[in-house]
């Protein structure tokens, strides 16, 4: 079985930067697909980034060259590096697991994956 336990979000003001991360307890093999969505009250959940086991990434639009996703395998932990957030960024942030590579020819789904975390909370002021 897989626990993942996210930590790192918090308030800032729009322009600010947060990390978040992701700790996974339990058998997680490298092959495994890495991923972080989040939920705004009152929307769908959105994926935001994923992480393949040879380092490749992918950024949805709406977060490309602001957001960062990365990886540790070592520590079994992943990363989201967000910079110049803004107000839209408000959400509730999930990390998540796929136990298989990441599906490059489809857009991010969360419907693919197999462990959640509980969230973190992510609140940007303007």
């Amino acid at each position: 079985q897989v626990q993942l336990v996210e930590s790192g979000g918090g308030s800032v003001q729009a322009g600010g930067s947060l990390r978040l991360s992701c700790a996974a307890f339990g058998y997680i093999d490298r092959t495994y697909c890495m991923a972080w969505f989040r939920q705004a009250p009152g929307k769908e959940r959105e994926g935001v980034a994923r992480i393949d086991s040879t380092g490749r990434t992918g950024h949805a639009g709406s977060v490309s060259g602001r957001f960062t996703i990365s990886r540790d395998n070592a520590e079994n932990t992943l990363y989201l590096q967000m910079n110049s957030l803004k107000s839209e960024d408000t959400a509730m942030y999930y990390c998540a697991a796929r136990v298989s590579n990441c599906p490059w020819s489809r857009l991010l789904q969360g419907n693919e994956y197999n462990y959640w975390g509980q969230g973190t909370q992510v609140t940007v002021s303007s």
